[in-house]
């Protein structure tokens, strides 16, 4: 049997989360043949790493190479829009850097010229793909859990520790939200992927560290469709780095977080006689193999080959956006809003323009 042709792929933006794609590519046996950034610095770096012989100033003229076929878009969310679109039109598989973009309208466009010109569009909510959470994916549908009463997710970290924030993050023009959107969108993704819609959304936002334009702590409380509730916490001023999420059921409780060495998911149940309030039954779940990043690399290149589903849609990215928007709406009035407020698809000020 013959060896399939290793797919060949274009980066486009060159700042510190082009490097986890680039080693997605690498494991998952693509060859990535291109780089485009308006960093020279960081563009030459990148080249200079990779060993990568493209190297480009304009994204168009990576997107005009007839050898690449398919591309990573890591600029800054702001660019996401029109570089997905000029993807599209030059008929390139996509895997674009959360959030899909700052407005619904645009990701409705994003998702709209991938499908009239036929290729995949995966969003990089890499959470997704992570061990932890595929099996609790699994656990969930196996009905294991019994019905989802309250789901808690949190991602919270300090910048290591520095005392500024880079005005890609910091600077709304460019990033169009702290944290909420930053850390907050793959928490509201997951949210949606372990307890489906979301019905009502109540949040508030604080700048009490860094000397930004936009949040640094946030949380946000939820209502699903379901019944179930739920909790969002995201910061910039924690210590240190923490990703978790807890799931909680009438028969059982899935727990994961990596504060404590080791991450590993753990499946409280009481499947044995005689257990107590404080002694229920444990299975514990580790993981091996390649990280969270990396698998989802590999996700997007199975749906390429047509080997799976695409795992995070652009419709999946379009509604973790909605969500952030949502929030930031009811951290600016105040009030608790239902989520069929914004079924309509714009948001307020897109409305009202």
């Amino acid at each position: 049997m013959s060896t399939p042709k290793a797919l060949r792929v274009g980066i486009i933006g060159a700042g510190g989360i082009s490097n986890a794609h680039y080693k997605g590519y690498v494991a998952g046996g693509a060859q990535v043949v291109a780089v485009a950034d308006v960093n020279l610095a960081a563009l030459e770096t990148r080249q200079s790493e990779w060993g990568v012989r493209q190297a480009f100033t304009d994204y168009e003229q990576l997107l005009a190479l007839p050898e690449v076929e398919a591309v990573s878009i890591c600029t800054p969310n702001a660019f996401h829009y029109p570089a997905t679109l000029a993807a599209a039109k030059a008929g390139k598989h996509i895997l674009c850097e959360k959030p899909i973009s700052l407005s619904l309208a645009e990701a409705r466009q994003m998702i709209e010229a991938c499908h009239k010109a036929g290729v995949v569009l995966q969003i990089n909510h890499h959470l997704r793909s992570s061990g932890a959470a595929c099996k609790a994916k699994q656990i969930l549908e196996s009905g294991e859990l019994g019905r989802v009463t309250f789901i808690r997710l949190r991602q919270a970290h300090d910048w290591g520790g520095t005392n500024a924030v880079r005005d890609s993050f910091g600077k709304k023009a460019l990033s169009g939200g702290g944290t909420l959107l930053d850390n907050g969108c793959h928490l509201f993704d997951l949210a949606r992927y372990f307890g489906g819609e979301v019905e009502e959304i109540f949040a508030r936002t604080a700048t009490l560290k860094f000397d930004i334009e936009v949040e640094d702590t946030a949380h946000a409380s939820l209502r699903f469709e379901s019944g179930a509730l739920g909790e969002i916490e995201a910061a910039w001023t924690a210590t240190g780095w923490e990703e978790g999420f807890w799931i909680y059921g009438t028969k059982g409780a899935l727990e994961y977080t990596n504060r404590y060495g080791r991450p590993m998911l753990r499946f409280s149940h009481r499947t044995s006689p005689g257990t107590t309030w404080a002694e229920p039954d444990h299975t514990d779940h580790t993981f091996a193999g390649e990280p969270s990043h990396t698998r989802h690399v590999g996700n997007f290149l199975a749906a390429i080959r047509g080997e799976r589903p695409v795992i995070c849609t652009g419709q999946d990215g379009l509604e973790a956006v909605r969500l952030v928007l949502a929030a930031y709406e009811s951290a600016r009035t105040g009030q608790p809003l239902r989520l069929e407020d914004f079924r309509l698809g714009e948001t307020p000020q897109e409305e009202t323009a």
